[in-house]
C-alpha cells in the first residue's frame, strides 16, 4: 500500500540519514569538502544543459539502451552467489554492451560499499583507451544529503540517483541542482505519471521508472510528459525481475523500447541464473538490446516447459 511504502522510504531515510552523520563525524576528506564547497557557491539550475550520460542513453528511435546495476544482495534479502568482484563484471558489462553501470552502494539494500563503487570507477578508468571505451559509473545510492553528491563526485561518478517519492521535490531539486553543481548528472526515479510531470517541471532531463509492473503501465508514466520547448528528457524503464526462468525481462525490456523508452535499468534480473554460460549478466544485456521483434520473437520458452529458452536466448546472441 502507499502507506507502507510511505513509512518504509522514512525508515531508510532516517538509516541513511545516519550513516551520513557519522560518515561527517569522522572527517570529510579535504576532496569531497573541496566538491561540497563548489555545491554551496552553485545558485541556478540550468535545465537546458545535456550532460554526456544523457546523450548516451538516447539513441535514436528503436534502439533501447541499457543500464547494468551492481550489486551483492537481490530483493528478498538474500545475498547473490557467484557474483563476480567489479573487476570482473565492469569488463563484462562492457564488453556486452551496457550503456552505463549502476552500484548500488548502500549496504543495506544492495550489499555494496563506496569500496565497490570505487573499484568500478577504477576499473572503468583503465580502460578508457581500450574498445569498448569505458562506461560511465552511476552511484545508486540513497541520497539524503549533498555531501553524498560531492563525496560521489570527488570518487568520479558521473551521476546519482534521487528518488522523488523518498525525499520530496523540495529535495529533489535541492539534489540536482548540487549534482549539476560538480558535473554530475542526476537520475531521478518516479513512480506516477504526476511525479514524472513534477520531475520534469523541477529540471530532471534523465527520469526513471520504478516500482511499476509491467510496459503498458510504465509507458503510462511518460505518456503525454510537457518537456520545454527544444529540451528533451531521457526515459528509463526499470526492468523487474521474474520469478522464473522464462526470461520475460528481456521481452519487457523490446516491449518499452517499442513504446518509445529511452534506456533499460536492468537489476536482479542479471544474476538470477547465476554465471550460466548463455543467461550470464553479459548475454541478458546483449540480448535486451538486439533489434528482435516482440511479435516474431521471444526469449521465452516455447515448450512450456523451461527448456528452450536457454537454447533460444543463445540464438538471439548469435
Amino acid at each position: 500500500t502507499v502507506t507502507s511504502l510511505n513509512a518504509i522510504n522514512a525508515l531508510a531515510r532516517k538509516a541513511k540519514e545516519a550513516d551520513v552523520r557519522k560518515f561527517c563525524e569522522e572527517g570529510v576528506p579535504d576532496d569531497v569538502m573541496e566538491q561540497y564547497k563548489k555545491i554551496k557557491a552553485y545558485e541556478t539550475l540550468d535545465t537546458a544543459k545535456t550532460g554526456p550520460l544523457q546523450q548516451i542513453l538516447t539513441k535514436r528511435k528503436g534502439t533501447i539502451t541499457v543500464i547494468a546495476e551492481y550489486k551483492r544482495k537481490i530483493e528478498n534479502g538474500g545475498f547473490i552467489d557467484e557474483v563476480f568482484d567489479p573487476e570482473i563484471l565492469g569488463a563484462s558489462f562492457r564488453e556486452f554492451g551496457a550503456s552505463g553501470i549502476a552500484v548500488m552502494a548502500d549496504e543495506r539494500m544492495g550489499g555494496c560499499t563506496y569500496k565497490d563503487l570505487a573499484d568500478f570507477i577504477e576499473e572503468q578508468r583503465r580502460a578508457k583507451n581500450e574498445v569498448p571505451g569505458s562506461v560511465m559509473i552511476i552511484n545508486n545510492d540513497l541520497i539524503v544529503d549533498e555531501v553524498q553528491i560531492a563525496r560521489s563526485a570527488a570518487m568520479g561518478a558521473k551521476a546519482v540517483t534521487i528518488s522523488l517519492e523518498t525525499v520530496g521535490p523540495e529535495k529533489t531539486l535541492l539534489f540536482i541542482t548540487a549534482a549539476q553543481a560538480v558535473d554530475l548528472e542526476s537520475i531521478v526515479s518516479v513512480s506516477s505519471k504526476e511525479q514524472a510531470q513534477q520531475a520534469v517541471d523541477l529540471g530532471a532531463r534523465i527520469i526513471s521508472i520504478v516500482n511499476v509492473d509491467g510496459a503498458e503501465a510504465k509507458f503510462d508514466c511518460i505518456d503525454g510528459l510537457s518537456v520545454p520547448e527544444e529540451q528533451k528528457v531521457c526515459t528509463i524503464a526499470n526492468i523487474a525481475a521474474l520469478s522464473d526462468k522464462s526470461m520475460g525481462e528481456i521481452e519487457e525490456a523490446w516491449m518499452c523500447r517499442d513504446k518509445g523508452f529511452n534506456c533499460a535499468w536492468v537489476s536482479d534480473a542479471l544474476y538470477k541464473s547465476g554465471m550460466d554460460p548463455s543467461e550470464h549478466p553479459g548475454a541478458i544485456i546483449k540480448s535486451m538490446t538486439a533489434k528482435s521483434s516482440v511479435k516474431w520473437a521471444s526469449p521465452k520458452a516455447r515448450s512450456g516447459k523451461g527448456e528452450g529458452a536457454r537454447e533460444y536466448l543463445g540464438d538471439i546472441l548469435m
